[in-house]
């Protein structure tokens, strides 16, 4: 079994997870200079704790991993509830501190959602195809992810709630939703989006939207990381300025260089070779994925692998586009690159799965 496994796995998953993480392994490294390096060895630590933990999801049956997740949809409530009771940090409650360790519980709730909507759907669905589109079948599927996603955006951390919105998305139009919900959630978008701007989302989210149409609002505010950023990348050109000589990245112009801004690190000291190198490397990474949804053996293996493809999607255009000053900043990291231990355990367990469905597929067959 371990043989076919491997046989039918995706090795192409492998090689772009390879490719981000030296990149950002370089990127961190050069980033941390002059602060003893203390991001990059934790980097360092989290991807040795990764791997193993990727390792051995590939090898258990994602079936298997798909019947306890009401179990571990559970404890994710719990721990998403029992963070907001955690000390505030930059204004939100999203970590576990253990020591000098942080914990996110809000990123492996990504993993969780995925699996137990997919598996969900997968079950009514083999009543008949048209099961999700029933309405008290479709209310259920919505309050699966809206619950873990109100009490992440209490936290607050819209970024993330997006995420889990758009993966839901995915798995929902995979699954054959009826057309009347797709567009009447436009609809309800186009309508619900400037009364949220309005009346729901606090000032500062606000004041990131204003800032995202024009920059130069509050250059050395609101506006000053993302006028930074553009600086960076602008200045690396075509081959960069060279790993640790980056003005704004060495100086402490570029802020948070490690996290929310490491693409600009790239940009700036790689150039825009390595820069374009990030962005088609995950392009390719996408494309396995959707490809993997397409070919997977069963539903289950189906949604869980498009709904991976589209967190993948969501934070490589968002990060990647707020650097530029092309979307909005939300804070979401970007993955494989981004300094994050619970961000690196989270995307590595999803190219478990995603291995593991890979691994399982009968590579004849396709699904038109």
């Amino acid at each position: 079994m371990i043989r076919k496994i491997l046989k039918n796995m995706d090795w192409g998953i492998l090689v772009c997870v390879i490719v981000l993480l030296a990149v950002g392994l370089v990127a961190l490294f050069s980033a941390t200079q002059g602060s003893d390096y203390e991001e990059f060895k934790k980097q360092i630590m989290w991807l040795a704790i990764s791997i193993p933990i990727m390792l051995i999801l590939i090898f258990i049956d994602y079936n298997t991993i798909s019947k306890i997740s009401p179990i571990l949809y559970v404890i994710m409530l719990i721990s998403l509830v029992a963070v907001l009771f955690t000390k505030s940090v930059n204004g939100a409650t999203s970590w576990f501190n253990i020591g000098s360790i942080s914990i996110q519980p809000a990123e492996f709730a990504k993993v969780i959602v995925i699996i137990t909507l997919s598996t969900y759907i997968s079950k009514i669905q083999e009543k008949g195809k048209d099961q999700i589109s029933r309405p008290t079948r479709l209310l259920v599927a919505l309050i699966i992810v809206a619950v873990p996603v109100l009490l992440i955006v209490k936290q607050p951390d819209y970024g993330t709630a997006i995420t889990f919105v758009i993966a839901t998305i995915f798995i929902l139009f995979t699954a054959g939703i009826k057309k009347r919900y797709i567009i009447t959630g436009i609809l309800l978008t186009v309508i619900l989006l400037p009364t949220l701007y309005f009346f729901v989302l606090p000032e500062h989210a606000k004041t990131r939207i204003d800032v995202f149409l024009n920059p130069n609002l509050d250059p050395r505010g609101a506006g000053y990381n993302v006028i930074q950023s553009k600086l960076a990348i602008g200045a690396g050109e075509f081959l960069g300025m060279g790993v640790l000589k980056g003005n704004q990245t060495q100086l402490g112009f570029l802020y948070p260089k490690t996290t929310d801004f490491i693409f600009a690190v790239v940009g700036e000291e790689m150039g825009f070779i390595i820069a374009a190198t990030v962005i088609i490397t995950y392009v390719v990474l996408i494309t396995r994925t959707v490809f993997i949804a397409k070919t997977a053996k069963n539903n289950l293996g189906s949604y869980i692998s498009i709904g991976i493809a589209g967190i993948f999607l969501f934070h490589m255009a968002e990060n990647i586009g707020m650097t530029m000053g092309l979307l909005p900043i939300t804070g979401v990291p970007l993955p494989f690159v981004s300094y994050g231990g619970s961000s690196l355990l989270t995307n590595l367990m999803m190219i478990g799965l995603l291995l593991n469905i890979s691994g399982r597929r009968q590579k004849a067959i396709f699904i038109d």
